[in-house]
């Protein structure tokens, strides 16, 4: 926009300056042009005085600029020169201007006691055009000057429209990306500023419609419980134990995943938060690790010896860390190993986890796709909890055959 304003206006202005110049740089010649022969007119009617005088040939020779006087008797006084149609019709009692090579000559004729004399007076061109070409080059400058000011202002008052409307950009980019708590600063012109209150106002409107699906979840997390404690309350009073325990385990299963979904619905609601990713990775580690011991897992944690903050919030991370490591238990035999390590990488956190199983299909990270039964979730959490913080989850082999799967995470 700021390129399009420039040369908008260095065209306007060229056009404008055009139109005043040319014919002001006319009117510089023609004003030359007329003092030159101005000059020379005064300078022939001084010696036409003296025409029939004794003292004519030293009149002429005082004028400083070439002067013939023709004599009616067919002689010459001055410089020569032929005697042109010019010179003879002033010879008739007529004053005139006649082009001439070289020049104009200024033909003036005089009364004397023979007759008519004619006194020429030659103008040269460079004296017709003296201090023209000085001028017309003083203009051309005025002008290139006033189009260099043109296309500054121009761009100041571009950049005065231009740079509100990136901010209001950078503001739209913020939002999409999450931060609702980016506000346009309103500035420009008029309509700028309207666009700026219209994207503050439609920013707050966001947040009240998010903080209204906030309370809907908390309300929905309250009406699910009900008939969930109902249902386990059911389980309970069953005699069978294996139908009871099975039922139980289905109404675990359930309620796990109405905690998830309302755990998501939040994360997706709430601001952005950030947490320890060494104490959250090590805290479920250490609950694992329990069942790892009963099923004879060897477990290999590398954790950094200080804190490590990501852009994600606690039970965020520990759930997409439980998910990982349940994929594990869940997958592999009995007596497989797993590692996890944790290390500093940009963005901000690179998460391991690894196994010595027979692996299992990249496949696994589209959502919804089963395997060995399970829901296909697990991944797909992992792989958004990473994508919230800027990072990305990668499955591919690791060193010893197993799965390894990577969860980059950003910092906050």
């Amino acid at each position: 926009m700021r390129r399009w304003l420039a040369l908008l206006v260095a065209a306007t202005t060229s056009l404008v300056l055009i139109a005043l110049l040319v014919p002001m740089a006319l009117l510089i010649r023609a004003v030359a042009e007329n003092g030159a022969m101005s000059r020379a007119t005064a300078a022939a009617e001084s010696v036409a005085v003296a025409v029939g005088a004794p003292d004519l040939p030293l009149t002429v020779e005082q004028v400083s600029r070439p002067v013939t006087v023709f004599l009616p008797d067919g002689t010459t006084v001055g410089s020569p020169a032929r005697r042109s149609d010019a010179v003879r019709l002033a010879a008739t009692g007529r004053s005139v201007t006649a082009a001439a090579p070289g020049g104009r000559e200024v033909l003036v004729s005089a009364q004397s006691p023979g007759g008519t004399a004619v006194i020429r007076v030659f103008v040269p061109d460079d004296e017709l055009g003296r201090g023209v070409r000085e001028a017309w080059l003083a203009l051309l400058l005025i002008g290139l000057g006033l189009v260099v000011l043109g296309i500054v202002l121009a761009d100041r008052l571009a950049l005065a429209v231009t740079r509100p409307v990136d901010g209001l950009a950078g503001v739209s980019h913020r939002l999409a990306g999450g931060d609702l708590t980016a506000r346009a600063e309103p500035g420009g012109p008029p309509e700028v500023r309207s666009v700026a209150l219209a994207l503050n106002h439609l920013a707050g409107r966001i947040d009240e419609l998010l903080a209204a699906e906030r309370e809907s979840v908390a309300d929905l997390s309250h009406r699910l419980r009900t008939p969930l404690t109902g249902l386990r309350l059911d389980a309970e009073s069953l005699r069978d134990p294996e139908e009871a325990a099975r039922v139980q385990a289905r109404v675990d299963a359930l309620e796990r995943a109405v905690s998830a979904v309302i755990t998501e619905a939040r994360r997706r609601t709430a601001g952005r938060e950030s947490c320890d990713a060494a104490a959250v990775v090590g805290e479920r580690v250490r609950f694992w690790s329990v069942l790892a011991e009963d099923q004879g897992r060897e477990v290999t944690v590398t954790l950094p010896d200080g804190p490590l903050p990501v852009a994600v919030g606690a039970e965020e991370l520990a759930a997409c860390v439980d998910a990982l490591l349940g994929n594990v238990f869940a997958h592999t035999p009995e007596g497989v190993a797993m590692s996890v390590r944790l290390r500093p990488h940009p963005p901000g956190a690179l998460l391991t986890v690894e196994d010595t199983g027979p692996g299992f299909e990249p496949a696994l990270l589209e959502r919804g796709t089963s395997g060995a039964g399970s829901t296909g979730l697990g991944l797909d959490i992992a792989r958004r909890t990473a994508e919230s913080t800027g990072g990305g989850l990668t499955v591919a082999t690791g060193d010893r055959g197993g799965a390894r799967v990577e969860l980059l995470l950003g910092a906050p």
